[in-house]
């Protein structure tokens, strides 16, 4: 089995966050980052389906700067077999949709029976991505996994609002978003992180994937308009 985990760059919790000069975005200078939190799980949940079947494959992707490849090899320490990075100021400021479609790109690329993806990022919280990359592929979805079994077909339980749950069963390939808390996420060990250094990441440009003109801040249907700190002692109008 062939499993592709979406993973993306957000900053670290304890990170402090300013807003940007041009009030479009957060300070990206001199914090840290780390890998989304939802993303963790769902690479959490690719890893414990390899550690069944040491056959299965577990490739991780991620779109974003050269400070990615960091996540990336974090990734790999902890297990993953090979990376993908779309590294493109081609594809900055894209929305939702031109995230799901250079992700569509390599998933078209690779062709796995599995996907994996976080529910939401902990930067923009839309949980939008991952639907939509389902859709574009063409195949079955279901979101905020709490727990899985593979077993032939994928059986999901999922967690609904006022605290429900409810069983879906996806025929491969699928795609599964995770929530936070669906499993233990496991550190990469020192032997992973050794042998990381020599795993392959594979470096990708918008137009690779023949996207050119089509995903980036020129194609984004929606943007940020302005992002500000409300002043102390005030409230806001929206």
């Amino acid at each position: 089995m062939k499993i592709m985990v979406c993973i993306k760059q957000v900053p670290h919790a304890d990170a402090r966050l300013d807003v940007n000069g041009a009030g479009t975005w957060i300070q990206e200078e001199n914090i840290k980052f780390e890998i989304n939190p939802y993303d963790q799980n769902a690479l959490e949940a690719a890893l414990q389906l390899k550690d069944k079947d040491a056959s299965s494959e577990v490739v991780v992707v991620s779109i974003g700067p050269e400070r990615v490849t960091q996540s990336l090899r974090t990734a790999l320490g902890m297990g993953a077999d090979r990376a993908v990075h779309v590294k493109d100021a081609a594809a900055d400021g894209s929305d939702s949709l031109g995230n799901a479609k250079i992700l569509a790109a390599v998933a078209k690329a690779e062709s796995p029976d599995l996907v994996f993806a976080g529910f939401m990022s902990d930067d923009a919280n839309l949980a939008a991505t991952g639907p939509m990359l389902a859709t574009l592929l063409g195949i079955p979805h279901t979101t905020t996994a709490v727990s899985f079994v593979q077993n032939g077909a994928i059986t999901v339980e999922r967690e609904l609002e006022g605290g429900a749950l409810e069983v879906v069963e996806l025929n491969t390939p699928c795609l599964v978003t995770t929530q936070t808390g669906m499993n233990q996420v496991r550190y990469a060990s020192l032997k992973g992180i050794m042998a990381a250094k020599k795993k392959p990441i594979d470096v990708k440009s918008v137009a690779d994937l023949g996207l050119a003109g089509q995903v980036g801040a020129g194609a984004a249907k929606f943007k940020i308009e302005k992002l500000y700190t409300p002043p102390k002692g005030q409230g806001a109008e929206i």
